[in-house]
């Protein structure tokens, strides 16, 4: 068998879920969406598996575990394998250690690499608590079952279109992507203060001044596909990170900062893949009632059933 047949692992999907204890106040009020009492992790899992995921894999803090695995992680193990990795303050490379005060995680690139050893096949990175529709996990599946051994590893990102990813209700930060002409990611610029502006966007700065978006630009959601090799791209940056700002009590390692890094240094290709399905997330406690509104929509649509796991 020649090595562009060797059959490859299903991807395994990374759902990053080591802030929601604190963000919910307790795993068990995570807040029903759908007509049955789905969560948006529900559909987030569904899409996956449909796509052709074959795993899942849960990073969370260590203290909530028992909790997590009770409340959520049971409930797919019925439907597919899945595992869990574990963001620790103090999973640090040798030589540092946590500074004094510092009760803050390390940010989104620690989160990943704290699944370094679980995870050893190409995987997707999803945040736990965002709804992202089903046209990126294909994509990304697609993505990452195309790689073969005698290929260097091209990582991929799924983009959004601005408008699609706004809150009616408040500003929102968006990574902000530049793309190349061939479709590669040359970097993400992190702007605070976007707020909807007819069909279009805006930022105004503390001066008042203002800055127009036409909607069109293509944002980063945190929805990542990635060889495995990362992993060794990631730790490099989070040891440069520490020698940094490690004693700072409050700085955090951005996963889109990381690969910016490894783009710049001729480490990582990025394949931009993008979707034209809305973004929900609840940024402010007065979106909820649009995404549950937005999933009754596409039900009605016919892209989910009305019970997700009848």
């Amino acid at each position: 068998m020649s090595h562009s047949q060797v059959p490859h692992a299903a991807p395994t999907l990374l759902v990053l879920a080591a802030g929601m204890g604190s963000r919910y106040g307790g795993l068990k009020q995570i807040d029903p969406v759908g007509p049955a009492g789905e969560a948006i992790m529900d559909y987030s899992i569904y899409d996956a598996l449909r796509a052709g995921f074959g795993k899942v894999v849960f990073v969370i803090r260590r203290d909530i575990e028992q909790a997590f695995r009770e409340s959520i992680g049971a409930h797919f193990e019925q439907r597919i394998p899945v595992d869990y990795a574990f963001q620790q303050i103090d999973d640090l490379p040798a030589g540092f250690s946590v500074p004094a005060g510092r009760t803050k995680p390390w940010g989104t690139a620690h989160a990943i690499l704290a699944a370094r050893n679980v995870v050893r096949e190409p995987f997707a990175v999803i945040n736990a608590d965002d709804f992202y529709g089903a046209e990126g996990y294909r994509a990304l599946a697609a993505h990452l079952a195309s790689g073969t051994p005698d290929h260097a590893p091209e990582h991929a990102m799924v983009g959004f279109v601005l408008r699609n990813t706004l809150s009616d209700f408040g500003s929102v930060a968006r990574g902000l992507c530049s793309v190349s002409p061939e479709g590669y990611l040359r970097g993400v610029v992190e702007t605070i203060g976007i707020e909807r502006d007819g069909n279009g966007a805006r930022t105004v700065d503390a001066q008042g001044r203002v800055t127009p978006f036409t909607g069109d630009e293509i944002v980063s959601m945190n929805m990542w596909g990635f060889a495995p090799c990362v992993f060794d791209d990631l730790a490099a940056y989070f040891r440069d990170f520490l020698a940094r700002h490690g004693t700072d009590q409050k700085a955090e390692c951005y996963l889109p900062s990381a690969v910016t890094a490894a783009i710049d240094a001729g480490r990582a290709r990025v394949r931009v893949l993008s979707s034209q399905d809305a973004w929900f997330g609840v940024t402010y406690r007065e979106d909820r009632p649009r995404v549950v509104a937005s999933i009754r929509e596409l039900i009605a649509a016919g892209r989910y059933p009305e019970k997700l796991w009848a």
